[in-house]
């Protein structure tokens, strides 16, 4: 008799810690509850989960938005000049310092054009060369290919 009463007493023991324990993981998971539902102002779970979803495609939406952007953007500039180079240099002696020159304005596939101004006495004279992959059909002066030169290593 004495040994089913010490049983009794170990069981009873035993489902109180095992009580206690789980009083003190209900507590600690109720915490986590109401910090999901926001201290009670959320009454349902399915709220906060449409709204996650919800939410979800909005920022999916806005990201094929934002790339479409990048990727117009990345066209524009494969297109746009983003190479250029300056030189500027005296062709004649008695025309003073250096105020003829040569503009190079290149895309990213090197091409673009050239434009030379040469200062004269009685005048000035602009020059337009188109230029492919660095190249020109018309024959370029040693300053329109520095110009071409700097635009690239720019």
């Amino acid at each position: 008799m004495s040994f089913i009463i010490i049983l009794l007493l170990v069981i009873i023991l035993v489902l109180a810690i095992l009580s206690c324990f789980l009083f003190l993981n209900s507590r600690k998971l109720n915490k986590s509850i109401d910090i999901l539902l926001e201290k009670g102002k959320i009454k349902d779970l399915r709220d906060v989960l449409f709204s996650h979803i919800e939410n979800t495609k909005e920022v999916d939406l806005e990201l094929k938005k934002v790339i479409d952007r990048i990727k117009s953007l990345e066209e524009i500039a494969r297109i746009a000049f983003q190479k250029i180079g300056v030189v500027r240099f005296n062709p004649f002696t008695d025309s003073g310092p250096n105020q003829s020159f040569v503009i190079a304005l290149l895309d990213n596939q090197n091409s673009g054009f050239v434009i030379s101004s040469i200062f004269m006495k009685d005048g000035s004279r602009v020059y337009a060369k188109q230029i492919i992959d660095s190249k020109s059909e018309y024959t370029l002066s040693k300053e329109e290919k520095e110009a071409i030169s700097r635009a690239i290593k720019n």
